[in-house]
């Protein structure tokens, strides 16, 4: 009996509590630790994910970058709504990202970021949204993550320092710190077993090849923006 348990459970079909749940969709964020740690090995090409920060400018971008040029290369977009810096376009054109597929759109009101966060998430076209927004009512965080799952889209919902609102429609949480000198991911929220330690990763091997091809730190940070970049306010 043990034995046939052992064949039925082996199915991957079959998900079990403990696990991490199966995740079809999922793009590969480009760090193997990470990869293990998120149902599917990767970051889910069709849900919304909540990404807490305690502080800006640890790599927090850098860390996603990986699995922008991945869904690029699949010649879909990347959106970014109401960032809280201007990107350094020349530092993201040096890590593979192209430019002529980055749209970064500013909004007058956080109702008409709300806006055109959710319509992103649709686009069929759009494979990476990104939106800064301090919203904390569920009602418009459940059509976010519906519109990700609709729209089979990787969605980022970054919560900046000081914002501590809880997407419960989110099914992936994660918060960012900085740890000797690392980034220290802490998985808050996912499909399967807590996890209780966090994923910490070098962003240094990164950092160091983006600066053999003349990038600069600060990739969203201060800086001029390139004209290729597509801007609507």
């Amino acid at each position: 009996m043990s034995a046939a348990l052992d064949v039925v459970l082996q199915n991957p079909a079959i998900w079990r509590g403990g696990d991490c749940a199966p995740e079809p969709a999922a793009v590969p964020t480009g760090f193997a630790a990470l990869d293990t740690a998120l149902p599917g090995r990767g970051w889910p090409a069709a849900a919304l994910t909540e990404i807490l920060l305690e502080r800006e400018g640890i790599g927090e971008i850098r860390l996603t970058l990986p699995a922008l040029a991945r869904l690029q290369r699949q010649r879909r977009d990347v959106v970014w709504i109401a960032p809280p810096h201007h990107p350094y376009a020349p530092a993201l054109a040096t890590t593979g990202l192209d430019l002529a597929r980055l749209y970064i759109v500013r909004c007058a009101t956080p109702q008409d970021a709300l806006w055109a966060y959710e319509q992103a998430l649709r686009a069929p076209e759009c494979g990476a949204a990104f939106a800064w927004l301090a919203i904390a009512d569920p009602r418009p965080l459940r059509r976010l993550a519906v519109a990700a799952r609709e729209g089979r889209t990787f969605g980022v919902l970054w919560r900046r320092p000081g914002q501590h609102a809880h997407a419960i429609a989110a099914p992936l949480r994660l918060s960012l710190a900085p740890h000797e000198g690392r980034l220290a991911v802490r998985v808050l929220k996912r499909r399967g077993g807590e996890l209780t330690q966090p994923v910490v990763l070098n962003m240094g091997a990164l950092r160091a090849r983006d600066e053999g091809r003349g990038a600069r730190d600060e990739i969203a940070s201060t800086g001029v923006a390139s004209r290729s970049m597509r801007h609507y306010d």
